[in-house]
């Protein structure tokens, strides 16, 4: 008896372990390709150009500093020497030297912005707002990849669905093949008989094979897409949609114009800013001969300037107010092109809930048609029987059968599908 307990225990312990199925859900799908996608790494780039500009105009506020050197040559300059030679003055002439026809420096120019009129301000509003519409863009180009992940996602559905419903037929061509091997052998029906249901049998296999192939390409598509390890093992669960009623368009598209409308206006600041008086300060230090503006002094020696300047473009032959006007054009255009997507998407809803309905509808009816489907080929299984029907025309009420519950499988999966790109079309989110 010990003997016999412990080669159990150890039997036991030799099973494998049972693997947890791995269910997979749509919404852990978008998660998942959104961080995945070479387009989720833009958003982060986008936001490193964007702190790179902004660090660039802030440092226009900092004193920029210029080096320089020259080199003149002049082929006439002041002399003196004729004009105070005339005075009656003696040695008078030889007081002032002539100026030197060659002059050299080398200077360090400074220069620092004290007033730009909102310039930089401006800028920055404007690389702000670039940056807000890059982001969108980004969220718009992810958003139309749930597009393809709910195709694939739901064709996978489809097809497990109908594999399972050919499983469940092929368990129904066994047995009846069975039976009339056993009515073969008896000489109660004929080879023929037998003939279609192998026929049928075959045709079966090829569509579950076939099911199993696209199963596969397509779960490699979805894993591709979202970056999950998906194998055969795993189920995709049927999401729960819920759709309200009477719901606004909400897309990243349409937030997008509004985010352009703001870029436009910010530039419309930098217009006007470029209006505005700018005041510099400035220095120099150098060393030459002649010495800064010391023309008479024949010596290198080092010098140095300073002073303010102040410029104001007071005029522009009205550039200023073609810019604004091409923006207030743009702007509109902008509203014009909202307007449009707003009513377009608006369309598409309307029709999309016209396909949940009719689904809705199909569903319903769906379940009375299999019962009498149902009903019928138990008819033809004892007209069959009693040798009133060929297998032929039993063969056509089993398949006839078979095609009403997968067109209601096809019609429950489509429905939710249908839940889900509605949501999409609306900007709102699936929950799981």
């Amino acid at each position: 008896m010990k003997r016999y307990f412990l080669v159990l225990i150890l039997a036991l312990l030799a099973l494998p372990t049972a693997r947890a199925q791995k269910i997979i859900t749509l919404k852990e799908c978008y998660d998942r390709a959104a961080t995945t996608t070479a387009i989720a790494g833009e958003a982060s780039a986008y936001a490193d150009i964007w702190q790179m500009k902004d660090k660039n105009l802030t440092r226009n506020w900092l004193p920029s500093l210029d080096a320089g050197a020259t080199f003149i040559y002049n082929s006439t300059v002041v002399d003196m020497t004729s004009v105070l030679g005339s005075l009656p003055i003696p040695g008078i002439a030889g007081l002032i030297s002539p100026l030197p026809h060659d002059q050299y420096k080398v200077t360090a120019d400074i220069n620092q912005m004290i007033y730009d009129g909102g310039l930089v301000k401006s800028s920055r509003a404007v690389e702000k707002a670039s940056l807000q519409v890059s982001r969108e863009e980004t969220e718009s180009d992810i958003y139309k990849l749930k597009s393809q992940l709910n195709a694939i996602y739901f064709n996978v559905l489809l097809i497990e669905r109908q594999k399972e419903l050919l499983d469940n037929f092929m368990n129904l061509i066994n047995k009846r093949l069975s039976s009339m091997e056993s009515a073969l052998s008896n000489g109660v029906i004929m080879k023929s008989d037998l003939d279609v249901l192998q026929a049928e049998k075959i045709k079966v296999e090829q569509q579950i094979n076939e099911n199993g192939i696209m199963r596969d390409a397509l779960l490699r598509q979805l894993s591709k897409l979202t970056g999950i390890e998906i194998n055969n093992d795993a189920k995709l669960a049927v999401p729960d949609i819920q759709v309200p009623s009477d719901i606004e368009p909400d897309r990243p598209e349409l937030r997008l114009f509004d985010l352009r409308k703001e870029q436009l206006n910010a530039g419309l600041s930098v217009i006007q800013s470029k209006r505005m008086p700018k005041a510099y300060g400035f220095a120099t230090l150098g060393y030459g001969n002649p010495p800064g503006n010391n023309f008479f002094k024949d010596a290198f020696e080092p010098y140095y300037i300073v002073g303010a300047s102040v410029k104001w473009n007071i005029f522009d032959w009205n550039k200023s107010k073609t810019e604004k006007q091409i923006i207030s054009r743009q702007q509109q255009m902008l509203d014009d092109r909202k307007a449009d997507l707003s009513e377009s998407l608006k369309r598409m809803l309307i029709s999309k809930k016209a396909e949940i309905d009719n689904l809705v509808s199909l569903i319903v009816s769906d379940n009375p048609l299999i019962e009498v489907r149902k009903r019928i080929t138990a008819t033809a299984e004892s007209q069959y029987n009693n040798g009133t029907l060929t297998a032929t025309e039993y063969l056509a009420e089993i398949n006839a059968e078979q095609q009403a519950l997968i067109n209601c499988e096809i019609h429950k999966i489509k429905l939710v599908m249908a839940k889900t790109e509605y949501l999409n079309i609306s900007g709102k989110e699936i929950e799981q």
